[in-house]
């Protein structure tokens, strides 16, 4: 079950969530440039998706109650006009991951492919939010 509350807009809630979102990427990619290994870059910039899927919400006034990513572009979905090919890499995640998988707990260990796909999934979510409005330069 989806749990989804839509609200006014909660502007300091957005920035705070974009904020680390950025904070978050910005050290994957500085992560990847050291040369660490690929499942800590990968879980870095995995925590940039989730809080950039959640200030997008939070932009709208959606806080939602789940965070899996399926359950994250279901909310994002009710008030954009979300790409159909992103929207289908980003819930592969759950997938691919076993994200909230109670029945099999297995996760498979990140690859640099992984890395390149989530990072690259990262820079155009972070373009979406920035095209709607900048953040940072209010």
């Amino acid at each position: 079950m989806i749990k989804i509350r839509i609200d006014e807009m909660d502007f300091k809630t957005f920035e705070e969530n974009y904020k680390d979102a950025d904070a978050y990427y910005k050290r994957a990619e500085q992560f990847l440039q050291e040369g660490q290994y690929p499942s800590v870059i990968f879980n870095v910039a995995s925590i940039a998706l989730e809080r950039y899927l959640i200030a997008l919400g939070n932009r709208y006034g959606i806080e939602a109650r789940n965070h899996n990513y399926g359950s994250l572009m279901d909310s994002v979905e009710l008030v954009t006009d979300f790409p159909e090919e992103l929207n289908k890499e980003i819930r592969n995640f759950d997938v691919l991951y076993n994200i909230c998988s109670v029945d099999n707990p297995f996760s498979r260990i990140p690859d640099l492919f992984d890395v390149d796909q989530i990072l690259s999934i990262c820079c155009k979510i972070k373009y979406m939010i920035d095209e709607i409005d900048s953040p940072t330069k209010n």
